[in-house]
């Protein structure tokens, strides 16, 4: 018999998670006008919408939709960038 308390874990939702990468990307922007991040603005907006990686955004999955994010940011380096692709990749991989 196991005698230690349950941990919850928590999930935060994709809105929330989008905000934070947009924040950090800002951030890491060395010239106005020039977006190294392009290809991940369509996912990370989508993303804004979503609460759960199993809601969909319209068509698409928000498996998808996770997954071509971390994609597309492949380039976002750093501790921030780190911890929350780790969390997004623990969000996919217990869906998958």
């Amino acid at each position: 018999m196991n005698t230690q308390p349950e941990t919850a874990v928590t999930v935060r939702p994709l809105s929330v998670i989008a905000r934070e990468i947009l924040k950090h990307l800002a951030a890491v922007e060395q010239k106005p006008g020039k977006d190294r991040f392009y290809a991940a603005r369509p996912y990370l907006d989508a993303m804004l919408t979503l609460g759960s990686i199993k809601e969909n955004y319209y068509y698409d999955s928000g498996s998808s939709i996770v997954i071509y994010c971390l994609s597309n940011l492949q380039g976002w380096t750093g501790p921030n960038a780190k911890r929350v692709k780790a969390e997004l990749k623990a969000m996919y991989e217990g869906v998958r």
